[in-house]
């Protein structure tokens, strides 16, 4: 059973401060939190920079805490919220971790590999189903990216 659009709004709003952590960081302004049973298990941002890590991707760091947390790098019954589209790593780390759905704000059009440039979590071929929602606070999560890349400029 889906959650209603304001319990979604609730849990990317934390995703949200987490994206301007990392913009007031200077790392590329993605949030990611995990949820559990109504609870947040993790929540992380982007620290690719700071970390001097190609790997430190705000679901990836999100993930790595909540496998700690729960002692097991499987995560089933857990919902991921991002704002912004997962790259191909993330959405095979969220494959791997079974996750069992993905939400997510703005698409991502040049790495998105979720609806944007690829559709990986509909691949037949894969051993794991991770469900998926776009659109939760769109614009703001845009808007973030888009703020922080015209600030740069």
């Amino acid at each position: 059973m889906d959650l209603d659009l304001e319990t979604h709004e609730r849990w990317m709003t934390l995703a949200l401060k987490q994206a301007e952590a990392a913009a007031l960081a200077g790392e590329v302004p993605v949030g990611a939190v995990l949820i559990a049973e109504g609870e947040v298990i993790a929540e992380a941002h982007n620290r690719s920079i700071s970390a001097q890590d190609p790997t430190a991707h705000a679901e990836i760091l999100a993930l790595r805490a909540a496998a700690i947390r729960r002692q097991n790098y499987r995560l089933p019954r857990t919902t991921l919220y991002v704002t912004i589209e997962p790259c191909t790593m993330c959405v095979g780390a969220l494959i791997h971790a079974r996750i069992d759905k993905l939400v997510f704000g703005a698409r991502e059009p040049r790495s998105g590999a979720v609806v944007s440039l690829q559709n990986l979590l509909d691949s037949a071929s894969l051993n794991h189903r991770v469900r998926y929602r776009e659109g939760v606070l769109a614009e703001q999560c845009g808007n973030i990216m888009k703020n922080f890349f015209q600030s740069r400029r």
